[in-house]
Formats: C-alpha cells, structure tokens, sequence
C-alpha cells in the first residue's frame, strides 16, 4: 500500500512538474524570483523531450510500481499518461520533438513579456 501510494505521489509530482515547465515563465510575471528556479527547469524538461531521454521520476514511479506488485509499464510518463489522453496514437519521435517545441514557443512568449515589463520603469 505505501509503495502503491508513493507512486501515485511521484504521478502527481511529475505532473506538476509538466505543468511547471509548461507554464512557468507566466508564473514568472507574478513572483520575479521564479525565474531562476523555472528556467533551468523549462531547460531540462525541453532538452529531455528533444534528446528522446527519459525523466529520473519515470522509473522511480515504475519501480515503486513493481514493488508494490502491480505491473510496470513500458515508455515514459508521457506516452504512458498524458497521450493517450491528449492522442490516442503511440508517442511519435515527431511529436515528442513537436512537444519540446511548443514548450519553448510558449515559454519565449513568457518571458519576453516578463522581461519587457521589468525594463519598462514604474509609473
């Protein structure tokens, strides 16, 4: 039961994280300070996508998985969890470069607001 209950964090986490990278530069415009975490984040997430790599949290929730006797499953985090949901085909290499793709387009959108608004000088 706990290692069934610590996969489901390590889910929530991972989603979490997705989310974060995802959209995080937005968060930015809010907290000026989370660029610095966000950043280096958004960077590993688009590089792990683009590198065809799998995420370190993928594998420690199938382990986790497996010890607490329920089956495993095959590919990462995404394919597993996110595409079906979003696509109902297999996670493509062309997808998968589509997705690292997108995250940067919609974090370069981010942050040139984020950086246009701390140049510009209060009023």
């Amino acid at each position: 039961m706990l290692y069934r209950l610590a996969a489901d964090l390590v889910v929530v986490i991972h989603l979490l994280f997705i989310f974060f990278v995802v959209l995080g530069g937005f968060l930015a415009w809010r907290w000026r300070w989370l660029p610095w975490i966000h950043i280096p984040g958004a960077i590993w997430g688009v590089l792990i996508e683009l590198a065809n790599g799998t995420c370190p949290l993928t594998p420690l929730e199938d382990s986790l998985r497996r010890q607490a006797g329920q089956a495993g499953f095959e590919g990462g985090f995404i394919e597993h969890y996110l595409m079906p949901i979003v696509y109902p085909g297999p996670l493509t290499r062309t997808v998968q470069v589509a997705l690292g793709v997108l995250v940067v387009v919609v974090n370069a959108v981010a942050y040139v607001r984020y950086f246009k608004s701390r140049s510009t000088p209060d009023t």
